[in-house]
């Protein structure tokens, strides 16, 4: 009998995050000190595409009800037939880019960016996702440079809203609604009006962690390790894409191996 496996856990916005529906759920009070204590952070920049999976037995969109199928994805399911014999255990998790969601992207090179590997229920730590990045010829989603710790933050700041905020300003560069109107790492832009925008961040653990280690009040298909902060326009801007979508283009289809789908449309 095939396995399907497990969807991808759930993320939690921060209180300060932006672009949420009634469907989202946020990080609990006191949570920016817990991962104030743990010893390393990342922050990457979130991406505005598909949540896919790569594993031995197929490759599945978010829901993971059955392998997916939809036009946007071939590309990646190429590439799976390519890999699936070398996955084992593992599952690969990243943003598909094919599709061109409310951002489009000037700087592209990979219609894949891993951002989470996943082996036997646990989930790798930070340098085992960008190995196996290497390892399966994928980029990962764009790292950015963390030169202040939350640590030094949490204790300057009663208000965990407030300490957030000025943390991811004093590593941006920027506050980050103001980063979110940026271009990012990928050149991200609306592609109704040519306006550079980003989607967010992601800030999780560095080290591996399960999807639950109990340190947080969250459901038990929550990250507690991990948490995300998405822009405002977010929620308006990314209605209905499937219904008019169209393929992304990338500046270079050698560097990850995408040749064949220089002159694909659809």
């Amino acid at each position: 009998m095939t396995q399907t496996p497990q969807k991808y856990a759930r993320s939690l916005h921060a209180p300060i995050s932006l672009g949420t529906t009634s469907d989202d759920r946020f990080m609990p009070r006191g949570y920016l000190a817990h991962f104030a204590t743990l010893p390393q952070l990342v922050l990457t920049e979130k991406l505005d595409g598909q949540n896919n999976c790569f594993a031995a037995h197929g490759l599945y969109a978010r829901s993971h009800a059955a392998p997916t199928q939809h036009p946007w994805d071939k590309p990646l399911l190429q590439r799976w037939q390519h890999i699936k014999n070398d996955l084992g255990d593992l599952e690969l998790f990243g943003e598909n880019m094919y599709g061109i969601h409310s951002i489009a992207y000037s700087q592209l090179e990979s219609y894949f960016y891993l951002f989470a590997v996943r082996r036997g229920g646990h989930w790798l730590s930070w340098e085992e996702v960008k190995f196996y990045a290497q390892l399966f010829d994928f980029p990962t989603v764009p790292e950015l440079p963390i030169v202040q710790p939350l640590s030094e933050f949490t204790p300057k700041y009663a208000d965990e809203d407030t300490a957030l905020a000025q943390w991811l300003t004093a590593n941006l560069g920027a506050t980050w609604t103001d980063s979110v109107q940026t271009a990012g790492k990928l050149g991200g832009y609306d592609p109704k009006t040519g306006e550079a925008c980003s989607e967010g961040f992601v800030i999780r653990n560095a080290a591996d962690f399960a999807t639950n280690n109990g340190n947080l009040p969250v459901q038990s298909n929550e990250f507690d390790n991990l948490f995300k902060l998405v822009r405002a326009k977010h929620v308006k801007t990314d209605v209905h894409w499937t219904k008019t979508w169209k393929p992304a283009r990338l500046i270079d289809y050698d560097k990850y191996h995408w040749q064949s789908w220089q002159f694909q449309t659809t």
